[in-house]
């Protein structure tokens, strides 16, 4: 029987860099072996594809070991001008037909995919040439009879269709974060203004993300030009407000793109000079640059790489004969594919109606989510609210934060005031959580009450675990009823949907709690039920990220072997993201449990990988895996098996998990679900039953669900959903972390 040859798949990045493109290479790599696939690194892009011999090179499982955490790419990228030519594409043909490659996943951006497709096309009559060149033999030709691509995005602009992100750019939206929250304060001790120049080419998505995420005070962005002749002036009034209203700092950032409404550029120095001119104040420009593409991908980067990556060998797998080729993409918290060309000409189309001054269309085309995001920040920034409209509900809501502090809760509170009193409504703040409610201790707040909250950790209102009971739930009624309260927002975890549920429950008791009450999801466990993704979850797992990196680079070249602890409760979401992120061998959850049987099987397998030459092993365990099976046992049990071979050291990260500022995504996530409370609030009509409820993120989308909702969706004895979405991806988790083929 002839030999049947394994398929042979190529790897290139092409383009800009851009931050996670090394976790897509990785699990490339290795979800391509695991498949039986022969898998070759292309090197330099383009470049390496017609240059040939040694730029095109053979990966093995540890090929790609140790690449998670750093930036870039480590296989390269290039410009590459010769492939824009059919005779650099004949070249290109040429060297992967001569390593049997006749598969591609490219990782770049529209241009890099565009010549991708082009390339696929030309495929058949390519080779046709180079065997009437008696460069290849007709059988060579014959047994490559079609190129099968898919495409990931790698971009710090996040300006390509078929996918809410691209891999980068939510990296470049952490440098841009971090880097104003530094000028900031900065600022504020001079009273000085910033404007702050940002990347992103004909999109404005990382000026007006990181605008929202700051707090800043104005921004121009290439889809929405100032709508008025002399926006300088109107700008420059607002700013002024905002000083008389007490702030100190002010904060503009523009996207490198931006223009007036008739296509003249809109740069940091014109707005410099114009601050300095109209406002007669000091102030600096900060152009980042290139430092928003650089340094060490977030933890959402490394997950989004690895599973584009791992989903595109998927496609390849299961493409077919002269299949249209697909990219893949994250769509509502899923992967998901959608024709390559497509999704390059609607690409191109947004940059094409920008030049042509169509900024309505263009805002169209941006979607939903980023015309309502300009629409929130265009209320954001105000000095001070607009004149309610008549004939609008006014309510009195109080806001009041429950459960143990999570990044974002700051932020969701200044949404939520800012945007309830622009509306014409009375915002009342709970100090301590539901003990403020019960102790009286409730004042109203004003516009400037929350000024500089939105990248402050923590919770300024301050939090608790208190559910009331008995004298206490009288306590709360005479409040409500000596207040006024005729709302109640609670941002938090369990806590506060557990004591929303008994309010609702005594309402029998009490007539007073007969107010709309509403639940907002803020806990860095991510239990929550109706909700994919909690307020705070995403800063704790790059809180673990970084603290796991770090662990992994004191190692040095010691034997080592780590057991890292994480908090979770019993939802092992926490466990799960940051093992995929950082590369653990072993991931233990409470949803999988914990054997003998499975830590003997680990023991054996870090015995294989020390013997074989490894130097790092990490394990990371949810705090509640097993009861049994504790840190330290583990640690006990390793430390004594692995004798000289290796040692062990045990971390538990504890509450460094739940500090620091928060991150990009609780920012955005947590003023967008803020300013849905405030418009449901002020959506319903009067009724003598008013709902009790609970909103989410679901599929990308925002739901609202009863209170009484919660006994059904939930486990209630372990506090957590009965459907965790993010299991799906155990599988992805085991399969880029095995050891690999065991070395002769």
């Amino acid at each position: 029987m002839a030999k049947v040859e394994k398929r042979k798949l190529g790897v290139l990045t092409s383009g800009g860099d851009a931050p996670g493109m090394n976790a897509a290479i990785r699990a490339v790599v290795r979800t391509a072996l695991d498949h039986g696939l022969d898998v070759y690194a292309v090197t330099e892009g383009y470049q390496g594809m017609v240059d040939g011999g040694n730029a095109i090179k053979p990966m093995a499982w540890d090929s790609v070991g140790g690449i998670l955490q750093r930036g870039g790419t480590v296989i390269g990228t290039a410009r590459c001008a010769d492939f824009r030519t059919r005779e650099g594409r004949l070249k290109a043909a040429f060297n992967l037909v001569a390593h049997g490659i006749d598969a591609l996943v490219v990782i770049g951006g529209d241009g890099s995919l565009t010549g991708a497709n082009l390339f696929r096309q030309e495929w058949v009559s390519l080779l046709e040439d180079l065997v009437k060149e008696g460069k290849i033999g007709k059988e060579t030709a014959r047994q490559h009879p079609y190129l099968t691509i898919t495409g990931l995005v790698g971009s710090i602009d996040n300006d390509f269709f078929g996918t809410d992100m691209t891999i980068g750019a939510d990296t470049a939206l952490h440098r841009i974060v971090e880097a104003v929250d530094a000028i900031s304060s900065t600022a504020t001790s001079h009273q000085r203004t910033f404007v702050v120049e940002v990347m992103g080419r004909h999109c404005g998505y990382l000026a007006l993300m990181s605008a929202l995420a700051c707090g800043a005070d104005w921004v121009l962005i290439p889809e929405s030009p100032p709508d008025v002749e002399n926006w300088e002036d109107v700008m420059c009034e607002v700013l002024k407000a905002g000083r008389a209203a007490g702030r100190r700092d002010t904060t503009v950032i523009v996207a490198e793109g931006a223009t007036d409404r008739n296509g003249k550029p809109i740069g940091s120095a014109y707005v410099k000079q114009v601050l300095e001119e109209k406002l007669g104040e000091d102030c600096r420009v900060t152009i980042l640059g290139h430092v928003q593409r650089g340094g060490s991908p977030s933890a959402f980067d490394r997950n989004l790489g690895t599973l584009m990556g791992h989903a595109a060998v998927e496609q390849i797998e299961k493409s077919k004969a002269q299949s249209e080729p697909m990219v893949v993409g994250w769509r509502d918290n899923r992967v998901a594919y959608t024709p390559l060309m497509e999704c390059v000409e609607k690409t191109q189309k947004v940059a094409k109606v920008v030049g042509e001054k169509d900024y309505e269309q263009a805002m169209a085309l941006r979607g939903d989510s980023f015309k309502d995001t300009f629409r929130t920040l265009r209320t954001m920034v105000r000095s001070l609210p607009h004149t309610p409209k008549p004939g609008l509900r006014r309510m009195r809501i109080a806001v009041l934060n429950a459960g143990a502090p999570a990044p974002g809760m700051n932020t969701a509170v200044r949404s939520a005031v800012r945007l309830g009193i622009d509306k014409g409504h009375t915002l009342l703040g709970v100090r301590g959580g539901l003990q403020g409610l019960i102790d009286g201790d409730i004042q109203e707040m004003n516009w400037m009450s929350v000024n500089g909250w939105a990248p402050r950790g923590g919770s300024e209102l301050g939090t608790g675990r208190k559910i009331p009971a008995g004298k206490e739930l009288y306590a709360i009624a005479r409040n409500i009823e000596e207040l006024d309260i005729q709302s109640l927002l609670i941002i938090g975890g369990w806590s506060g949907y557990e004591a929303a549920h008994r309010l609702w429950k005594e309402r029998e008791n009490f007539p007073a709690f007969n107010i709309p009450i509403l639940c907002l999801p803020a806990t860095i466990n991510n239990n929550m039920p109706g909700s994919e993704l909690s307020i705070g979850a995403d800063t704790a797992v790059n809180n673990v990220v970084e603290a796991v990196d770090k662990i992994k680079q004191s190692s040095g070249s010691l034997h080592r072997c780590f057991v890292v602890e994480v908090m979770g409760r019993y939802c092992g979401y926490l466990a799960l993201m940051s093992g995929l992120a950082t590369g653990a061998e072993r991931v233990y959850m409470h949803e999988e449990g914990v054997t003998l049987l499975d830590l003997q099987s680990d023991l054996q397998n870090l015995i294989r990988g020390f013997e074989g030459g490894k130097r790092i092993s990490l394990m990371i365990r949810n705090e509640n895996a097993n009861p049994l099976y504790t840190t330290a046992f583990m640690y006990a049990l390793f430390e004594e098996e692995g004798k000289s071979l290796f040692d062990v050291r045990q971390a538990i990260l504890g509450h460094l998990q739940q500090g620091g500022n928060p991150s990009p995504f609780d920012r955005i996530q947590a003023t967008r679900l803020a300013e849905r409370c405030i418009e449901h609030f002020s959506e319903l009509p009067e009724s003598e039953n008013p709902p009790v409820m609970f909103i989410g993120l679901q599929g990308g989308e925002m739901k609202f669900f009863e209170i009484d909702d919660i006994r059904r969706m939930a486990d209630m004895t372990l506090s957590r959903p009965k459907e965790q979405w993010w299991m799906d991806m155990r599988d992805v988790a085991k399969v880029l972390s095995k050891p690999g083929p065991k070395k002769l």
